[in-house]
């Protein structure tokens, strides 16, 4: 079960990741392309859903996720309890990024009324995609000391297996 927890703690970081990576090569760029029409087709797309409905899922989920894997893996070695807690403080500072600067730029962006002017939706746009990238660079720091907490624990229980023999 430990396994599974850490192994599903890495697959939803990488999820996490990818769509971060995906917003940055496809929405952001799409939305910078015809500003103002591009915003207002943005907002009207994302009435419905948007995807920060999914990093409301699985953002908190690789969290918990990770928490419980450095709390199960604990005593398995200190670099790997080292490496875990790295990660999960990418993780979470990836959402302290969502939520001190990306929500309000997004909020200008889309809900608010009346729409800005060009200039100033030009420029939240190019801040808003600049630091998605140094955003995903922070994901991608997390999901790799997950990968390394991981061959730490594997290492450390091929060498227990040894010694058991």
């Amino acid at each position: 079960m430990k396994k599974v927890i850490i192994f599903t703690s890495v697959a939803f970081a990488s999820g996490v990741l990818f769509t971060n990576v995906f917003n940055s090569m496809v929405i952001s760029e799409a939305v910078k392309s015809n500003i103002p029409n591009s915003v207002i087709a943005a907002r009207e797309y994302f009435k419905t859903v948007n995807p920060g409905d999914f990093f409301k899922i699985f953002s908190p989920a690789t969290q918990i996720l990770t928490l419980l894997s450095l709390i199960l893996f604990w005593k398995t070695a200190k670099s790997a309890r080292l490496f875990l807690v790295i990660a999960l403080l990418s993780y979470i500072s990836g959402d302290i990024f969502a939520f001190t600067y990306f929500h309000p730029r997004h909020d200008i962006m889309y809900l608010s009324q009346p729409i800005p002017n060009a200039e100033t939706l030009q420029r939240i746009s190019s801040e808003w995609s600049s630091m998605n990238w140094v955003r995903s660079l922070v994901l991608f720091i997390g999901v790799v000391f997950s990968f390394l907490a991981i061959d730490k624990i594997y290492s450390v229980r091929q060498i227990s297996n040894r010694a058991d023999l």
